[in-house]
């Protein structure tokens, strides 16, 4: 056998120098690179995704005139929407918001239809062009969610995710205040998050009923990071009683950075964790107008 020959001098610093400065890079370089998207710059906007809208918004709307809301949702420069419009077809109701520039990420389905046929709730998801499908109601005793309530939405929630998934689709839960019954160290909904499989299950925060139920969003999103896929971004008016039903004053619901929610922090830790989509939610009766503001306070957040 030839010996191999051996490496110069001057070739084996080269060397060294190559392999030091890929280390500057990794050490440097690539840190920087996997974090710009997550936080920005000191001056630099706070919320850059697409603007989306929870359909429920418009829920005194879509009865009377569907091409004219959609119309009145693009006009608002609203780029996704979460949810059909009732009676209409899903093929044909994607097909109205294509025209619009509207795409639908997500849709809801109620907890009677997941655990009764998930597989119709995935076909009509696909026919809408979804990738996520949000349920934010468990049936239960208003004011009173117990173990046995929680333990059941885990078993349909783990069951129909799996369905669901196989579909090419992910199931979130919507959390809406009530799951915030005291349980062990924390509350029913931590016992909820903890037990279903996060193969199957994740969950999207409506900072509002987080709040309403005595939770702290950012604290949450911390504490349990890329569960959380989706946001319902809504404030709440300062001053108001809070409680465990899940259901309060509609009007209650103010534009974006007026109310009690820290909506730049909130803002600003869904965007490190990754969050897929953000829809405001106003159930107010003054949606039209509000909206609209809610939108430019978005725009207006800066690092």
């Amino acid at each position: 056998m030839k010996s191999q020959q051996q490496p110069s001098k001057s070739q084996s610093m080269k060397n060294q120098t190559f392999i030091f400065l890929m280390g500057l890079c990794l050490l440097f370089v690539l840190p920087a690179c996997n974090t710009t998207s997550k936080t920005g710059k000191a001056g630099e906007p706070v919320f850059v995704a697409p603007v989306g809208v929870q359909a429920y918004s418009f829920r005194n709307y879509f009865p009377k005139d569907i091409p004219g809301t959609l119309d009145q949702i693009q006009a608002m420069g609203i780029k996704e929407i979460e949810g059909g419009a009732g009676r209409l077809p899903p093929e044909e109701y994607k097909k109205m918001c294509d025209a619009r520039g509207i795409s639908i990420p997500s849709t809801g389905a109620s907890f009677d239809q997941l655990e009764k046929d998930p597989t119709a709730v995935a076909e009509t998801a696909k026919k809408l062009g979804s990738k996520f499908v949000m349920c934010a109601w468990v049936p239960h005793e208003r004011g009173n969610f117990t173990m046995a309530d929680a333990q059941k939405a885990i078993a349909v929630f783990n069951s129909a995710g799996k369905v669901l998934k196989e579909n090419g689709l992910t199931f979130c839960y919507h959390p809406h205040g009530y799951e915030f019954q005291p349980y062990g160290k924390g509350t029913l909904l931590d016992y909820i998050i903890e037990n279903t499989d996060s193969k199957f299950v994740s969950f999207e925060m409506d900072i509002f009923w987080v709040q309403f139920g005595g939770g702290d969003p950012v604290a949450l999103l911390q504490k349990y990071g890329k569960r959380w896929k989706m946001m319902h971004l809504k404030d709440m008016k300062k001053g108001i009683k809070k409680d465990l039903t899940g259901g309060t004053n509609v009007e209650f619901n103010v534009p974006l950075g007026t109310g009690q929610i820290d909506m730049a922090g909130i803002l600003k830790e869904g965007r490190k964790i990754g969050i897929a989509h953000y829809f405001i939610e106003d159930e107010s009766s003054s949606v039209v107008d509000q909206i609209p503001q809610s939108i430019a306070y978005l725009r207006s957040l800066k690092y």
